[in-house]
C-alpha cells in the first residue's frame, strides 16, 4: 500500500535543541515541545536578552580558545562548542570549585571526533592526566587537594561498555562519581603496618567513549554528543609538532589570567537557569563566563539551559552502532525510495532479513519501542503518516534519515540525490 504523507510532516530533517528551561517556572520549557507539530526549540526566555559587556582580556582569551577548538573538531552545536571552551577554562580554577564537572564526550559510533577532542583538551587543560590502562588506585594517589590534575579518559566504552565490564570497573565509576564533589574521600590502608589513609578524589574529568556512560556519571557531566562529519565538513588535521606549541601557549595565557581570580571565583554565586545537580555541574562554567564578561555570560547560560533540557528529554537507553540505519536504508531502497513507511511495515521488512539480527532481537523480535530507542540516538523520531486509504498510522519519513545516512552509512547507497529531494 503506497502511503500519502501530510504536508506538515514532510519537512527536511534538522537537528534542533528542545525548548530550554525557564528560571522560576519548572516544567514550562516542555510546553512547546509537547505542542502538536512543534519542530523547533524556542529561545530560553530572557537568556538571549542578557546584554553583552565590553570585551575584556578574559573574553578575548575565551574567543581565541573557542576558535582553536573549532579548527580540529566539529561539535554538534554552537552551544556545545561554548560549553567545551568554558569547561577547559574552568580546569584552571579547580581549587575554587565546590563541584568538578565531568565532560562526557560521547557518540553513537566510531570516528565522531571524540579522541581528537581529547587531543586538544590534553594541550589546553590544567595538568592533564591521561588514564589509559591506569588503575583507580594510581589515579586517586595522583590527586592532591591543593592542585588536582584534570583526568582525561578515552575509550570509556572499554571500561563501561557492557554490564560485565561495568561491574569489573565499579571502582573507577565510584571514583568518577565521588570526585564530582569536594571532600569526598576514599580510605585505603598503606604501608607494612596497614595504616588507614584518606585519599582525595576531587578533580575535573573528561571521559570519551562510544555510547552513553553510566547514568551516575552522565548525571554529573556536561554532555557533548559528537557526530560523524558529513561530506563537505572539514577540520584541520592535528599535528603534534605544529599544533601543540600554539595550544600550550594559549593554555599558559589562560592560566595566567585565571589564577589571580581564584578567590573571586570561589565567592561568586551566579544566577543559574537550571536547578539541583545540573546547577552544581554547570556553575563553574557560568562563573568563568561571568569573570570573562563580554558575550560569555549570555552564551554560558543559553548553552546551560539548552543542553540540560536536551539531556532531560533524551531517552536513557541509547544502543550504539549504525547497523539499524544501514538496514533501514536498504529497506527504503528495496521499496523504491517511498517517501515513508509505517512503523509496522518497516519492522516487518527489518525482521524479514535473514542476515540481520532483528528477527531475534529481544524476546519476540525488534518492536516499535526498541526501534524508537535506537533511532533517538540519531535524533530520528516517528510521526503520523497518512496511508493511501486515508488512514493515519505511526511511521517514519524517509527524509528524516538523510543526515544520519550521510554521516554513519554513506557507503550503503549514495544519498546525494536524496538530499536534494529532501530539500525541495
Amino acid at each position: 500500500m503506497q502511503p500519502e504523507n501530510p504536508e506538515s510532516y514532510s519537512a527536511s530533517a534538522q537537528a534542533v535543541w528542545p525548548a530550554a528551561a525557564i528560571p522560576g517556572r519548572p516544567g514550562a520549557h516542555l510546553c512547546a515541545a509537547q505542542a502538536d507539530g512543534a519542530d523547533e526549540a524556542e529561545t530560553p526566555s530572557g537568556l538571549e536578552a542578557i546584554p553583552d559587556a565590553e570585551p575584556t582580556h578574559g573574553s578575548k582569551l575565551l574567543d581565541e580558545l573557542r576558535a582553536q577548538i573549532a579548527q580540529f573538531v566539529i561539535p554538534p552545536s554552537p552551544e556545545a562548542l561554548d560549553a567545551i571552551t568554558l569547561w577547559v577554562a574552568a580546569t584552571h580554577l579547580q581549587p575554587a570549585w565546590q563541584h568538578a564537572p565531568r565532560l562526557a564526550v560521547v557518540g553513537p559510533a566510531k570516528r565522531c571526533g571524540k579522541s581528537r577532542l581529547l587531543d586538544v583538551l590534553t594541550e589546553t587543560v590544567h595538568e592533564p592526566m591521561l588514564t589509559i590502562n591506569t588503575t583507580p588506585a594510581a589515579i586517586f594517589r595522583s590527586i592532591t587537594e591543593e592542585n588536582p590534575p584534570t583526568l582525561l579518559v578515552d575509550e570509556a566504552d572499554t571500561i563501561f561498555g557492557t554490564p560485565k565490564m561495568a561491574e569489573k570497573n565499579e571502582e573507577m565509576r565510584g571514583l568518577l562519581n565521588a570526585g564530582h564533589q569536594r571532600n569526598r574521600y576514599v580510605t585505603r590502608v598503606v604501608g607494612n603496618d596497614h595504616t588507614p589513609h584518606r585519599f582525595a578524589t576531587f578533580a575535573m574529568a573528561a571521559i570519551a567513549g562510544i555510547g552513553d556512560l553510566p547514568d551516575t556519571v552522565m548525571d554529573r557531566a556536561v554532555v557533548i554528543r559528537m557526530r560523524r562529519r558529513a561530506e563537505g565538513e572539514k577540520v584541520k588535521p592535528f599535528r603534534s609538532r605544529r599544533d601543540i606549541p600554539a595550544l600550550n601557549e594559549l593554555r599558559d595565557r589562560l592560566r595566567a589570567w585565571a589564577r589571580p581570580l581564584l578567590d573571586e571565583a570561589a565567592d561568586l554565586e551566579p544566577d543559574m537557569p537550571v536547578e539541583d545537580r545540573a546547577a552544581d555541574t554547570w556553575e563553574p562554567l557560568v562563573i568563568v563566563a561571568d569573570l570573562a564578561g563580554g558575550c560569555w555570560p549570555r552564551l554560558a547560560r543559553v548553552a546551560c539551559a539548552r543542553m540540560v533540557a536536551a539531556e532531560e528529554a533524551a531517552e536513557e537507553d541509547h544502543p550504539s552502532g549504525a547497523r539499524i540505519l544501514a538496514d533501514i536504508r536498504r529497506v527504503f531502497v528495496a521499496q523504491r525510495e517511498v517517501d515513508s513507511l509505517s512503523t509496522e511495515e518497516l519492522l516487518h521488512h527489518l525482521r524479514q532479513d535473514p542476515e540481520a539480527p532483528w528477527a531475534e532481537w529481544g524476546r519476540g523480535g525488534l518492536d516499535a519501542r526498541e526501534l524508537g530507542r535506537m533511532l533517538r540516538a540519531y535524533e530520528i523520531k516517528s510521526g503520523n503518516v497518512r496511508m493511501a486509504d486515508r488512514t493515519q498510522r505511526k511511521g517514519y519519513m524517509r527524509n528524516k534519515f538523510l543526515d544520519a545516512w550521510r554521516r554513519y552509512c554513506p557507503a550503503v547507497h549514495p544519498v546525494d540525490a536524496d538530499i536534494t529531494r529532501g530539500e525541495d
